[in-house]
């Protein structure tokens, strides 16, 4: 998986490229940690992203919760047809602000 960043102030976009499953996502989020002080808005951009697993998908629950703590947002954008139904079958589209 690749991982590319824009930080802006206190916003921060990361575009995935690749799978976020069990081997990546540790990757996701040493970054996520190195970087989320300070950040009060998170945009995570799913465009190249082909596969999200449910390790994936646990850190993603873990940010957005970090980030709810310290009064941010998290928004997922171009979030593709197979990674949508995941997160509608598992509730989770009512919990992220999916954009």
């Amino acid at each position: 998986m690749k991982l590319n960043t824009e930080k802006n102030g206190n916003e921060l976009k990361i575009c995935l490229s690749g799978e976020l499953n069990t081997l990546t996502a540790p990757e996701l989020s040493e970054l996520l940690e190195k970087e989320l002080d300070g950040v009060q808005g998170l945009t995570l951009d799913f465009a190249e992203c082909d596969y999200v697993s449910s390790a994936g998908l646990r850190v993603l629950l873990a940010t957005f919760k970090t980030m709810k703590a310290n009064k941010g947002e998290m928004v997922l954008t171009n979030v593709g047809e197979n990674f949508m139904d995941v997160l509608s079958n598992t509730g989770l589209d009512a919990v992220f602000d999916i954009k």
